[in-house]
């Protein structure tokens, strides 16, 4: 099976194909030239071969990725032998919709359509944004919303930062590249807390900033196929709610992010 190595022939004249088909396999493998389609399948079953997916590819353009990793590093390791000294938090926004976002679900009868935009009232899909923050050690998530995230919010939200952790004596925050992130005012508003120092993350790679998968929960457990989008209110408290689950820290969710277990990040926490 050293032919499934190897990218399928091109069937005509036009380009050729991405992946492999049962046609074509076909037309390549003699043993089964002859076969139904079917037939091709089960001689493939009997080789174990099977209709597989591929892995996605984790990737950062970024010229400086290795150095910024191994900073990361380095800083996770800090906080993993002095925790409550030197506080390490992953930091992201995410944001969600009045409409539910669609997935699937068990039910006896299809769902209901939404109302026509004429008789929709004050079902306008409104927006809400969540900046957030996630303890490396703790699980500790502490977070403000808002229906826009700026420059003030991002301050408002260092500020609580500052007053979460009276007693730490650094506090690195992990943080994308988002332009605000690194605006003037928002630099200059850092300076009030001399202990917060941030952490620049690789651009594209989100899989090094563990709260990513905070978000996905959310989605999993209370954003999706939601029954709420008639109380906006009532939406948004229950966004809320499941936010302060984590207020006073969470071993499961660390083990949820990545942050304990054989990952890089979990190991570097723990100094290995």
């Amino acid at each position: 099976m050293d032919l499934l190595r190897q990218g399928p022939p091109a069937e005509g004249p036009g380009p050729y194909p991405g992946r492999w088909a049962l046609r074509s396999l076909r037309e390549s493998l003699g043993a089964v030239k002859h076969y139904t389609l079917s037939g091709v399948w089960y001689y493939l079953k009997r080789a174990r071969v099977s209709w597989r997916a591929a892995y996605l590819r984790q990737w950062s353009p970024d010229p400086a990725y290795q150095s910024k990793l191994e900073q990361l590093l380095v800083c996770l390791r800090e906080a993993g032998q002095a925790p409550g000294t030197i506080e390490l938090i992953f930091m992201d926004e995410a944001g969600f919709y009045r409409w539910p976002t669609p997935a699937k679900t068990w039910a006896q009868d299809p769902p209901a359509s939404p109302p026509c935009a004429y008789h929709a009232g004050n079902w306008n899909n409104a927006q809400w944004r969540i900046i957030g923050g996630l303890n490396a050690c703790t699980g500790q998530v502490n977070y403000l919303c808002n229906y826009i995230v700026g420059r003030q919010q991002l301050m408002a939200w260092y500020q609580q930062l500052h007053h979460t952790y009276p007693h730490a004596r650094r506090i690195y925050v992990v943080q994308d590249n988002w332009s605000i992130h690194t605006h003037p005012d928002v630099q200059q508003a850092l300076q009030q807390y001399p202990r917060i120092q941030p952490v620049w993350l690789p651009t594209y790679s989100s899989w090094l900033n563990p709260i990513e998968k905070l978000w996905r929960w959310l989605k999993v457990d209370i954003l999706k196929m939601h029954r709420l989008a008639q109380d906006w209110n009532l939406l948004k408290h229950q966004v809320s709610l499941f936010l302060d689950r984590f207020a006073g820290g969470d071993r499961q969710l660390l083990q949820y992010v990545g942050l304990l277990g054989d990952g890089k990040l979990a190991r570097a926490l723990r100094c290995q």
